[in-house]
């Protein structure tokens, strides 16, 4: 006979399901340089802006200037706490806030002169 029982139940394999908050934070202070060129681009491509820049004709202000500093400091300020906090929650919460900061950043960039 044997001397030894077999365990009732099997180990019950954890699975851990991976956090990309982090990666995806990262990657969208990344890509949010080249969306500000490509919107700087965009709208220098329009007729009503290129002859703002160029003649000084039909220049209108859309969003004002502070609204994009802030918008661009609160995303920085959010992708710091997406990199740095320990729980999963605040991690999600942060990547939303820097989100939302971003696009309203560029929000704020292509309605300059719209």
């Amino acid at each position: 006979m044997n001397a030894t029982a077999p365990p009732a139940t099997p180990p019950v394999l954890e699975t851990v399901r991976k956090d990309r908050t982090r990666f995806w934070s990262g990657l969208a202070a990344a890509l949010f340089v080249p969306a500000v060129l490509a919107a700087v681009i965009l709208l220098l491509s329009s007729v009503r802006v290129s002859g703002c820049v160029t003649y000084g004709v039909e220049c209108v202000r859309g969003l004002p200037g502070w609204l994009f500093a802030w918008g661009a400091g609160v995303a920085v300020v959010a992708l710091v706490v997406a990199l740095a906090a320990p729980a999963l929650r605040v991690r999600q919460v942060a990547f939303a806030a820097q989100l939302l900061a971003e696009c309203t950043a560029l929000l704020v960039i292509l309605s300059h002169y719209a």
